[in-house]
């Protein structure tokens, strides 16, 4: 039990210095640590992320950082497609579900790593192209329009699929969706996209746990140690360089991708 905490505990921190990635490691971290096949390990890392984020988002909720109405917008999307996303695990077998996960996962490590680079490179700050979602400074809300609420709408649409399918929040999703597509703050994306996961993730596990395909034996101690990781990591986020902590993630990522598929075959 003791192990199935700590696990959880590391997912907690990496959700909350990167806004990302714990999502996408607490399955692996179950498959490794808690001897759990991809399908059973889902369910537990979507209630342990969502909880975690919800506390996350909480506190950029009272600092002002959550763009609340975008979130709702792409948690709607998430919600209404992550059961798709939840039959589909729930009717694969584990063998090629875990190849999709290490491949998944491999892409995002490599998608990180680049843009840690292009951080450290580029410090202007200035685009090429103005992205579709611009905030207002002397509002400080977003400007709504036609092309913004349909790309953040199918980013939402997307991370409910793999939400439901892979048991991650989607924050690999929403960070460089949010990135792209607004012009928010660092500290703004990582705040908005922890309301998202945590909106999707709740709603996967309401539909898991009715289906009784979520182990609470597991569950509650991993989302417990999550829990506390979310509040150690929130703590020590602003304290720590961006770039390196991406750079981290993504080493970090590509080698569970690996030892996932080596794990499949």
């Amino acid at each position: 039990m003791s192990i199935v905490l700590l696990l959880g505990f590391t997912v907690g921190i990496i959700l909350a210095l990167t806004g990302a990635g714990g999502g996408i490691l607490a399955v692996p971290l179950l498959v490794f640590g808690a001897g759990l096949s991809i399908a059973e390990a889902g369910p537990i890392g979507l209630l342990a992320v969502g909880l975690a984020a919800g506390l996350g988002a909480a506190m950029g909720l009272k600092n002002g950082t959550v763009r609340y109405k975008a979130a709702m917008l792409i948690a709607g999307a998430g919600i209404v497609c992550s059961p798709l996303g939840l039959w589909l695990a729930q009717r694969s077998p584990n063998r090629p579900l875990t190849i999709v996960f290490s491949f998944v996962l491999l892409y995002v490590a490599i998608r990180v790593y680049q843009r840690s680079i292009s951080s450290s490179a580029d410090t202007s700050g200035h685009e090429k192209f103005p992205p579709p979602c611009q905030l207002d400074a002397r509002r400080g809300k977003l400007r709504w329009t036609a092309p913004c609420a349909r790309a953040l709408a199918l980013s939402g649409v997307v991370a409910g699929i793999l939400s439901g399918l892979l048991g991650v929040g989607g924050g690999f999703v929403m960070v460089p969706a949010l990135q792209r597509y607004t012009n928010l703050t660092t500290q703004s994306v990582v705040a908005t996209s922890l309301a998202v996961i945590a909106l999707v993730s709740i709603s996967g596990v309401i539909a898991s746990a009715a289906s009784g395909h979520l182990q609470w034996a597991i569950a509650l101690p991993f989302a417990f140690g999550a829990l506390g990781g979310m509040t150690a990591g929130r703590l020590m986020a602003s304290k720590l360089p961006g770039p390196h902590l991406q750079k981290a993630f993504a080493i970090v990522s590509a080698l569970v991708a690996v030892a996932l598929f080596i794990k499949a075959i």
